[in-house]
């Protein structure tokens, strides 16, 4: 691949198939054009903003969104003191 120069970080090539090659390898489309030393340049993605940013849509991974249900309140389970007792719990406090 012959590239001319970079503008931004991306390269700038001689030709449209290098452009689209490279363009293709970063997930992108297309191609645009600058001007370089007298020269035209190809550059890939459909514009020199895709081409900075990228495809964004196939880079970052989606968002998924869930609804979630609230869990179950916890179960409570409630114990006799025995049979024929009261049931209750006593308490005493030391009385100072």
């Amino acid at each position: 691949m012959a590239v001319l120069t970079t503008i931004s970080g991306i390269p700038l090539f001689t030709t449209i198939q290098e452009a689209l090659d490279w363009a293709a390898s970063v997930g992108l489309t297309g191609y645009h054009t600058h001007q370089y030393q007298g020269m035209t340049g190809y550059m890939g993605g459909s514009d020199h903003n895709n081409a900075i940013t990228g495809n964004i849509s196939s880079t970052l991974p989606q968002q998924q969104t869930q609804q979630s249900t609230p869990p179950p309140p916890p179960t409570t389970t409630m114990s006799s003191g025995g049979s024929g007792g009261s049931g209750g719990s006593s308490g005493g406090g030391g009385g100072y």
